[in-house]
């Protein structure tokens, strides 16, 4: 099967609409992290079948599960999964969060040469990020636990305490139930849910971790 089809397929199997045009977008990234991969090491996985499972449609599986115009992908790496939450969702502004200085090179280069207008970089420790407004949904993909990702990450979620405004979520993108580190979980922030996801092509377990702010 080639990309083209395996993507178009995915996203099908996923029922999460991606434009035709923004589906080439996607292949192009691919194409764009093979390349720099070559030098920065930006994942260990090499194969492009592999690599459009285990990334793309694997970060498009969160797509029902996440909502706010304002979205940050902390230790965002090689722009997984905001990357392709931008270029699914046009509409949304995404942020993506990186400290390590050739990755965050890479995210710029992949926002320019993919016309991502709705992205902004931060190459900064998430820690000290500040927002005057707060995101909708601040997500991770393989950055911390979850006590770590409450205590660095927590400070970025929207407090909706304007009028029928709703409180940010952090979002967790697990492999197995992690249920070590829900245990540990910080009290200033609470389970909303938790999913399992089905990403086609992947048969590796798959959970999103969705919390939110104790007593909101």
């Amino acid at each position: 099967m080639n990309p083209a089809t395996q993507l178009a397929d995915g996203i099908a199997a996923l029922g999460v609409p991606v434009s035709e045009s923004n589906q080439m977008r996607l292949l192009q990234y691919l194409a764009l992290i093979q390349k720099w991969n070559r030098v920065h090491n930006l994942t260990a996985v090499r194969e492009p079948e592999a690599m459009l499972a285990l990334h793309v449609l694997d970060s498009l599986a969160v797509l029902p599960h996440i909502s706010g115009l304002r979205i940050a992908d902390v230790g965002s790496g090689a722009g997984l999964p905001g990357i392709p939450v931008a270029l699914a969702r046009p509409e949304w502004r995404v942020t993506l969060v990186e400290s390590n200085h050739k990755k965050a090179a890479f995210l710029q280069q992949a926002r320019i040469e993919l016309g991502l207008e709705n992205v902004e970089i931060i190459d900064e420790r998430i820690e000290s990020v500040r927002s005057n407004t707060g995101f909708n949904t601040v997500i991770s993909r393989a950055f911390s636990d979850l006590a770590d990702f409450v205590k660095l990450a927590g400070h970025l979620c929207a407090l909706g305490e304007e009028q029928g405004a709703d409180c940010g979520r952090l979002v967790a993108m697990k492999g197995v139930y992690p249920h070590e580190e829900l245990a540990q979980l910080p009290e200033a922030f609470i389970v909303d849910k938790i999913l399992l996801l089905a990403v086609p092509g992947l048969r590796a377990k798959r959970h999103l971790v969705v919390l939110k702010h104790a007593g909101r």
